[in-house]
């Protein structure tokens, strides 16, 4: 989560052997978090937006919402940046109006991206067990005013970031914690409540009564053909819920730990805080491949992009004289008649 980041940039306590380990480390994972998490949602954006174009209609309610999960995505991948550098200069070196923008976009991207994958289980759950309410009812032209409320109570857990942090100086100058030790206690009480154990609960309840509507359909023998779509939402449910679990719990007992004392004190804390951290950054990495390449029609689209890429390439390369002479080897033409046909 942000605000490890910015605790382990801040404290003073941090033993040599582990500060050596840190500066080494948190470049190169934070490069690759980074470089991999913009290519996924470059690529997530760039299918997303090409399927509305070909289909000429107004995207469905799905593919809004990963739109919007990959945008609260790329701006919690462009804020990294920030705590890269200072966790590695070992101070905060961007001034007081940054360490408070930063700080809020960090908190309020990290909220809407979690909020977003609440509202695609409900979303998926509507689609499948009550098909015909959610296309009387026009469900996917609301979900773009859905987007934008989501972004309220995001932009209100965050606010107090805005509001309160501040930069301190000692023997350097840190992007600090804010308010008193109480007060940060009951923020990260919300923090954890809305922010991590409300959106867990709806996406734990949506995916069980979409699990619990197949196995009833299954067993009165309506649709038999459902035990194979039954088992795959089971398993694709249970990857869900474990890899968000894992993703940000991590942060939230280390966020509770440095409040209350408990285990600062102990020589590996702060290695342990940057793996947390990792963890949590690292869903900007996860959510494309969990959300978009999982999905067989998202496969099926990027293949045919690559192959789209590819002959604008091949054709640029045959028709420019100045790379490509007369005595040169001419490119292999794709045979992608038969692959497109099953398509």
């Amino acid at each position: 989560m942000e605000t490890l980041g910015l605790q382990v940039n801040s404290s003073g306590r941090v033993h040599r052997a582990d500060e050596a380990l840190i500066k080494v480390l948190v470049p190169i994972m934070d490069g690759l978090i980074l470089v991999t998490g913009l290519v996924g949602q470059i690529l997530v954006i760039t299918i997303l937006n090409g399927r509305r174009k070909k289909e000429s209609q107004p995207p469905h309610g799905t593919d809004t919402l990963l739109l919007a999960l990959s945008a609260a995505d790329l701006l919690l991948l462009l804020c990294l940046p920030f705590h890269t550098s200072a966790i590695t200069l070992g101070f905060w070196p961007f001034g007081s109006f940054l360490c408070k923008a930063i700080s809020f976009l960090g908190v309020a991207c990290s909220a809407a991206s979690v909020f977003t994958l609440a509202a695609l289980a409900v979303t998926r759950y509507l689609t499948v067990v009550h098909p015909t309410w959610a296309y009387r009812s026009r469900m996917h032209r609301r979900i773009k005013l859905t987007v934008a409320l989501l972004w309220v109570p995001a932009s209100a857990l965050a606010a107090p970031q805005f509001a309160f942090r501040t930069v301190t100086a000692s023997s350097a100058v840190y992007c600090f914690a804010f308010l008193s030790e109480f007060s940060q206690l009951v923020y990260s009480i919300a923090l954890f409540m809305f922010g991590f154990a409300l959106p867990l609960g709806i996406i734990v309840l949506m995916y069980a009564k979409i699990y619990c509507f197949l196995r009833h359909a299954r067993l009165l023998g309506n649709a038999p053909q459902l035990e194979r779509y039954q088992s795959q939402v089971t398993h694709t449910s249970a990857l869900l819920v474990l890899v968000f679990t894992l993703l940000w719990l991590p942060s939230y007992a280390l966020m509770f730990s440095y409040i209350g004392g408990t285990i600062i004190s102990y020589p590996g804390y702060n290695t342990i805080a940057i793996l947390a951290r990792l963890l949590a950054s690292s869903a900007a990495v996860v959510n494309p491949v969990l959300y978009g390449f999982m999905s067989q029609k998202f496969r099926r689209e990027l293949l045919e992009l690559g192959r789209e890429r590819w002959a604008w390439c091949k054709g640029c390369l045959t028709g420019c004289p100045d790379v490509m002479g007369r005595d040169m080897v001419q490119p292999f033409e794709l045979d992608t008649t038969s692959e497109r046909g099953q398509n």
